[in-house]
């Protein structure tokens, strides 16, 4: 093949152009080419970029297995395309189910078709890769992950519209386990105010929008990648009690906590800004949906892990994280980078919005740019040509490239060119009209076609070969991204929980097996402590054999509430491997935490308030073990006061003889009767404690603090002229209280009896005065017994 500029004399001679008869200006038989110009380049970074972030609706398929007291779980997560297993757990129920399907589901797990899996494996070795990732020895989960992809199969999750023979991607198996989790109902979460979600202000997402509100996640959450927030949900919903996982994360937290390593800390939390959505790139890679922004991101996101290794070597590697990180992020991610660096053009993608690539890849590619380039000063000088053979009326034509048809003739409509059959012209052959334009072939666009070929799609279908080739290499790697993501999404979340110790002034939380309880020192109600002007702190003690069950009583509005749930949340959040708001905190052996605190009414339900107290007492008597803790405020106002503190009592003996397994309990009551009548048994295992409060004259000065002891009132009345209510019903509510106390009976009060009867007199003679005597209809009789007789029981 010669040289771009011989082609091009050899083509121009043999269309015959001659370069000295060209038109004189741009007078009335100007010829012109038309040919696509390059569309201005986005900045890097810009919403282009922001497209590989657009959320999808994340759906879980999960497969369960029962059998013999053991079980089998493996689900499908389509945000990241991973399947996950649990190996098989005993567990107290035993369900009886179909033995068969083992051979079939092993089947099904060896001959699935796997992007992690390298495709130069044997049979052999594919066997042996997948048997160091799933356990075959287990049975139950075998099964559930045979059942799993068979279920994922038929109903081709995210590939329903793709050719049947597109199988749903699976890019990574990942295990977990259900051991070491504390247990936590839906009801506690809602309480304790772990997680809330509110309707988003925006118009936009009225529909479907929700936001955090104000919530210890909320809080709490300084993830700058998506896939760190989506980790510290998790471990919101499963804490444990697995010592070494807890104290691995405070290890580094405690260390980004240190003065001299804030910069290093930002510096990370920078990075991690880059870390984007990978899971959703690689399957788009999967099924062949690459978008054009997808390199640019998938480019930042590994040159991002890399200055994260960089970064994570200099710092001590006794940190099991920052070890994993230095040495897990392999040379697999520069060698992605490097490709991704040498063969995508960013530039010319985002122009073009397809995948280019850049020069001196193929050499074929780039002679064909060059011609597609060259070719619209060539193109002018054939117009040129064709406008000399044109009838003379005809005062300008161009030569224009269309990718998929060719080149054709182009000329404007005539005036005289009325009817379909006024299009046709002598040597030239009519294709369409467009904008009062009319688009001929002619000898020469025709010869055109058949030098050059359709150049735009050669070159659009030989950069995505390269693509494809592209796609493949980081496909084969994919392991390494997706472990690139599960550390990074780590050391996000520690990073933001640091964040929150440093600003909220958090410390370090002590674990302590051997001791059953918790004692926090001068803790603090994370939320609360942000709302309010002032917080008093207050510490916790219970273990041991003494103060299992504190009975917590004081006035109304005194903090018994917040006490119990600051307690709950420092525990909590201990158990998620966070800094608590303590000054010290060492947390026992702590396998659940139930909650009677509010009630979550729901129609839906189909249940009283009471029926759903009760349903929450019931769950923490029939499941909570000497490590459980409980916190239960105001049980039994739902219903009669006697039948409520009957029901109080008695769930509290039971407890209490259960002895040294009793859980942790902690009630607030203002069923002061539960300590006068001594409806609990005295021991060491029951202590008693108050808010402290303070009377000044007709005044109650709250001190929030809580002390030994047992309150002398509910101080009702003080709380009610808080709430707004009228002195004149606060006065009489407070006379009738006492009376009952006394014992003495209620008499009605004078003055407002004889105002009411002044009232009913007044609104019977003014229906009399109504009547008309002198009406024949009027029925006398009918009016004595329809109003002044069922009046006469209030006047008199």
């Amino acid at each position: 093949m010669g040289s771009w500029n011989e082609r091009t004399s050899r083509l121009m001679a043999s269309l015959g152009a001659t370069p000295s008869r060209t038109p004189q200006g741009s007078g009335p038989r100007e010829a012109s080419t038309r040919f696509p110009s390059p569309v201005a380049v986005p900045a890097p970074g810009g919403a282009e970029e922001e497209e590989v972030e657009e959320e999808e609706l994340a759906e879980i398929h999960l497969c369960v297995l029962w059998n013999s007291g053991y079980l089998g779980i493996a689900y499908y997560d389509t945000s990241d395309s991973t399947i996950h297993f649990m190996p098989d757990a005993p567990d107290h129920e035993s369900l009886k189910l179909l033995q068969r399907g083992l051979e079939i589901s092993k089947q099904r797990l060896l001959s699935g078709n796997y992007s992690f899996i390298p495709d130069s494996m044997t049979a052999t070795e594919k066997i042996l890769f997948l048997s160091s990732i799933i356990p075959f020895d287990c049975l139950l989960t075998v099964r559930a992950l045979g059942g799993l992809l068979k279920f994922l199969g038929r109903r081709r999750i995210g590939v329903e519209l793709e050719d049947y023979n597109v199988s749903v991607p699976i890019l990574a198996f990942k295990k977990f386990v259900l051991t070491h989790l504390v247990n936590l109902d839906q009801d506690t979460y809602s309480v304790l105010q772990i997680f809330k979600s509110e309707s988003h202000p925006s118009v936009y997402k009225v529909a479907s929008g929700l936001k955090e509100g104000l919530s210890l996640f909320g809080i709490l959450n300084r993830c700058r990648c998506k896939w760190g927030e989506k980790l510290l949900r998790l471990w919101f919903t499963r804490p444990t009690h697995d010592l070494g996982e807890l104290n691995s994360r405070l290890d580094v937290i405690q260390f980004f906590l240190l003065p001299q390593n804030l910069d290093m800390a930002q510096m990370l939390h920078r990075l991690l800004g880059h870390i984007k959505n990978v899971p959703l790139i690689l399957k788009r890679m999967k099924l062949s949906h690459t978008k054009v922004s997808d390199w640019q991101v998938l480019y930042k996101t590994v040159y991002s892990a890399l200055g994260l290794r960089d970064a994570c070597c200099s710092l001590p590697q006794s940190i099991q994280l920052f070890r994993d990180i230095a040495q897990e992020f392999s040379d697999d991610l520069h060698h992605i980078a490097s490709l991704i660096g040498k063969v995508v053009d960013f530039e010319g993608s985002l122009a073009e919005n397809r995948f280019t690539v850049l020069p001196n890849i193929d050499p074929e590619i780039d002679e064909k740019k060059r011609r597609l380039m060259g070719l619209p000063n060539f193109l002018t000088e054939v117009a040129r040509k064709e406008l000399e053979n044109l009838d003379s009326r005809i005062p300008s034509c161009s030569v224009i490239y269309i990718p998929l048809i060719g080149f054709l003739l182009c000329i404007p409509r005539l005036s005289s060119m009325v009817e379909a059959s006024d299009f046709e012209i002598d040597g030239l052959d009519f294709m369409f009209l467009s904008e009062e334009k009319l688009h001929y072939r002619s000898a020469r666009t025709k010869e055109l076609d058949a030098l050059l070929g359709d150049l735009h799609c050669e070159i659009r279908d030989q950069e995505t070969l390269l693509m494809y080739q592209l796609q493949c290499q980081v496909l084969a790697r994919a392991a390494v991204l997706t472990r690139v993501l599960d550390l990074a999404s780590r050391l996000d979340v520690l990073l933001a929980l640091a964040s929150a110790a440093r600003d909220y002034g958090y410390s370090r939380p002590r674990y302590s097996p051997q001791v059953l309880g918790v004692r926090i020192q001068n803790g603090r109600h994370p939320l609360m402590e942000l709302c309010a002007r002032t917080f008093v702190p207050n510490s916790t003690e219970c273990g041991g054999d003494k103060g299992r069950v504190k009975v917590i009583t004081g006035p109304n509005s005194s903090g018994k509430s917040i006490y119990l749930k600051q307690v709950g949340l420092i525990v909590f959040m201990a158990l998620v491997g966070s800094f608590v708001p303590a000054e010290e905190a060492e947390i026992g052996a702590v396998d659940a935490i139930f909650t009677r605190i509010h009630s979550c009414e729901s129609i839906s339900l189909g249940l009283s308030t009471f029926m759903i107290d009760l349903n929450q007492v019931a769950k923490a008597v029939n499941n909570a073990t000497a490590q459980s803790l409980v916190l239960i405020d105001e049980f039994g106002k739902g219903t009669n006061t006697v039948d409520g503190l009957a029901l109080l009592a008695a769930v509290l003996r039971h407890w209490l003889a259960l002895g040294r397994t009793c859980p942790h309990i902690f009630v607030a009551t203002n069923f002061l009767s539960l300590v006068q009548l001594q409806l609990l048994p005295q021991g060491p295992l029951v202590q008693y404690l108050t808010m402290e409060t303070c009377e000044d004259g007709n005044d109650l000065v709250f001190f929030y603090q809580v002390c030994e002891g047992v309150a002398k009132a509910s101080h009702a009345s003080h709380t009610a002229v808080q709430a707004g209510l009228p002195n004149r019903l606060v006065a009489r509510g407070k006379e009738v209280s006492d009376l009952i106390r006394s014992g003495k009976p209620i008499k009605p009060v004078k003055d407002l009896l004889k105002k009411n009867q002044m009232e009913n007199c007044q609104t019977l003679v003014d229906k009399f005065m109504k009547l008309d005597l002198e009406d024949p209809n009027l029925d006398l009789n009918v009016f004595m017994s329809q109003e002044v007789l069922p009046a006469a029981t209030s006047i008199l």
